[in-house]
């Protein structure tokens, strides 16, 4: 069975890949199987720049198939930050908790109605001599509540509301986040991707 190797050592993003491309005829790994590999620097101005970047180091250490995503949360009124630096804008190192401070500090004051926001997922596939097969993304719009809410998820989870469910992807079912998050629809042109590619 033909190696997928998924370019992070994020467990709950891992673990939603895993559950969303289950049934591929592949064996699916990621970097927490592969201790060596050095963490890649996203030094990347765009979210396709640092999924392709992490794609091709890990493929070219691994000689696998790899893919990577690149992520984050779009807050308008701010005029999309922190984007592509979700992970990062609170500091290297910093918590998920210091991270969802942080953005709350931010957005002070700011009524609910102002607190668009959406979550943007972009996945790229290479091939184990790094050569690209593809870049797919999907996105996920909701709002930035004033307070964290529920326990399910990670990173900014316990603070992005949907309309629609009136609930944040914190205390959403993870069944349903399934169906409807940014990486949920990214990971479902994936697949197709993935198929072709095949």
């Amino acid at each position: 069975m033909k190696e997928l190797i998924v370019a992070s050592r994020n467990k709950g993003k891992v673990g939603e890949i895993k559950e969303l491309l289950t049934s591929l005829p592949f064996k699916i790994t990621s970097l927490l199987d592969y201790p060596q590999i050095p963490d890649v620097v996203e030094d990347g101005k765009t979210y396709r720049a640092n999924a392709l970047k992490k794609a091709r180091e890990v493929a070219l250490h691994t000689g696998q198939w790899t893919m990577a995503d690149d992520s984050g949360i779009e807050v308008k009124i701010l005029g999309n930050a922190p984007g592509i630096y979700s992970s990062r804008f609170a500091g290297e190192g910093a918590s998920e908790q210091q991270r969802n401070k942080k953005l709350f500090q931010m957005l002070q004051g700011v009524p609910l109605w102002r607190r668009q926001a959406r979550y943007r997922c972009v996945i790229a596939l290479v091939d184990g001599k790094g050569q690209e097969l593809g870049v797919v993304q999907g996105t996920c719009s909701g709002s930035i509540t004033t307070k964290e809410r529920g326990k399910n998820g990670f990173g900014f989870d316990p603070l992005f509301l949907l309309q629609r469910y009136h609930k944040t992807f914190g205390e959403l079912d993870p069944s349903i986040k399934a169906k409807i998050s940014h990486r949920a629809r990214a990971l479902k042109k994936f697949r197709l991707l993935l198929e072709d590619a095949l």
